[in-house]
């Protein structure tokens, strides 16, 4: 039987990537060696051999001065190989009663629950800024948008705070991918199990798992954990894309209604005037590279047969890379919005195009009888009058609003004035400051 072409031997290799799953397979093989000698698989006294030499190895993990071998594809033949350096043969007894398909699922398992509790963290410090932008702004009106078209008044707060409740369901989602990966493989061996006399319960409960799979086949075939969580990712970095889109138009010349601080943007190499949205745009614009990991491990998985295949390897590097940029990306974000500006005078003449209170006045006239259908056609045909004679609806005078309907020559100003209508949206989850005060306590106390 001829020898695997090295060329061939370097293109399968995953240690380029899977090596920052080195202190992850050291902690599931102490656990693994202590559960062998428990069970009299093999002797205690060599179990304390191979636990001391994975410790050792470790520390050359930690210290930068592990002696990485592509010529052994992965991290688990490299820290095996490393470890029959330091005790001799007896390093060959760590991988009794497992193989390196349930090995490298255990790996991954305990990778993403550590990453996860990160990414959460993370997540959650980024609610908080919201929050906090959400007080500090307390009052303050902008234009809402409907098809990126002035539409109604609402309060600052209260457009934060949809964020909020977005990655308030991110968080939940993040949740249920933890309960997911929270299950432990090893034990399974490469499909079938093991004829040792293993306790898997026992690894399980000193590596910190709630429970074990059942199957062994589906324990070594199975990647809906990673699935999972970068299907939660994708949908995290589509909020954050438009979180980010509004940064950028906000702080355009053309809205003009906030501020992005000197930090977290980057001047022009030729235009000296400009002040580019840097972070905003390379957030919105990684959202694809995140899609496009989940999309390849969704593919790669689809025409799999059971149980493990070379394939289920590229299951790795979307992962990393999906870490990483939640990793460097939340935190910054939530740094960058602690310290945007608030363009008020800006925001006050946006808000004072009294077009937004169309709405009003189209139940002004339904409380005097109409159906809202007819109310709407009025109103409408209201201000494409004011738009053809260049005016606003405050400007006209009650003769000439009671041509449209007699009702609109009442005194009609509140129902004109941005703030009043802002204060008028008083039910659950509205605009009115006292719903977003109600609001915003519910948000802190689904938070904590």
């Amino acid at each position: 039987m001829k020898d695997t072409a090295r060329a061939v031997l370097h293109f399968t290799a995953s240690l380029p990537f899977d090596k920052r799953l080195a202190f992850a397979d050291i902690k599931g093989s102490i656990a693994h060696v202590e559960m062998l000698a428990d069970r009299d698989i093999i002797d205690p006294h060599e179990a304390e051999q191979i636990i001391s030499g994975l410790k050792e190895i470790r520390e050359e993990v930690e210290q930068g001065r592990f002696p990485y071998d592509l010529d052994f594809e992965d991290i688990h033949m490299n820290i095996e190989k490393r470890l029959t350096e330091k005790i001799g043969p007896l390093g060959g007894k760590l991988h009794t009663g497992r193989s390196r398909n349930d090995q490298v699922a255990l790996d991954t398992h305990l990778y993403m629950k550590e990453e996860i509790e990160v990414v959460g963290q993370a997540l959650q410090q980024l609610q908080e800024t919201i929050l906090h932008l959400a007080e500090r702004f307390e009052g303050v009106l902008i234009p809402g948008y409907t098809h990126l078209q002035r539409a109604q008044p609402v309060l600052l707060s209260h457009h934060l705070l949809a964020y909020f409740w977005m990655l308030q369901r991110d968080r939940g989602r993040l949740e249920g991918v933890l309960k997911c990966t929270d299950l432990m493989p090893l034990g399974a061996g490469a499909l079938a199990g093991t004829g040792f006399d293993i306790d898997r319960l026992q690894v399980a409960e000193k590596l910190g798992f709630s429970g074990i799979y059942e199957n062994s086949i589906d324990a070594v075939s199975d990647r809906d954990y990673v699935i999972e969580f970068l299907s939660f990712a994708a949908v995290l970095m589509m909020h954050l894309s438009r979180l980010c889109e509004e940064l950028i138009n906000w702080s355009s010349a053309e809205f003009g209604f906030i501020e992005l601080d000197d930090a977290y943007t980057t001047g022009s190499s030729m235009m000296p005037q400009k002040k580019n949205p840097d972070l905003a745009e390379l957030a919105r614009g990684k959202t694809g590279r995140v899609y496009g990991s989940l999309f390849a491990i969704l593919t790669v998985m689809k025409g799999l047969p059971l149980a493990y295949n070379k394939d289920m390897q590229e299951d790795k590097e979307g992962l990393f890379d999906t870490v990483d940029t939640l990793k460097s990306l939340l935190p910054l974000l939530a740094e960058m919005l602690d310290t945007i500006t608030v363009n008020q005078s800006c925001l006050k003449e946006a808000v004072d195009d009294d077009y937004l209170c169309a709405t009003d006045l189209a139940d002004h006239l339904v409380k005097k009888g109409l159906s809202f259908r007819d109310a709407h056609h009025v109103v409408g045909s209201l201000i494409a009058y004011c738009r053809k004679e260049e005016k606003r609806l405050r400007e006209l005078d009650p003769e000439t609003r009671g041509r449209f309907h007699p009702a609109l020559a009442e005194e009609i100003s509140a129902l004109l004035d941005p703030v009043k209508v802002v204060e008028a949206r008083n039910s659950r989850g509205g605009t009115a400051p006292s719903a977003v005060r109600e609001q915003l306590k519910l948000a802190w106390k689904e938070l904590a």
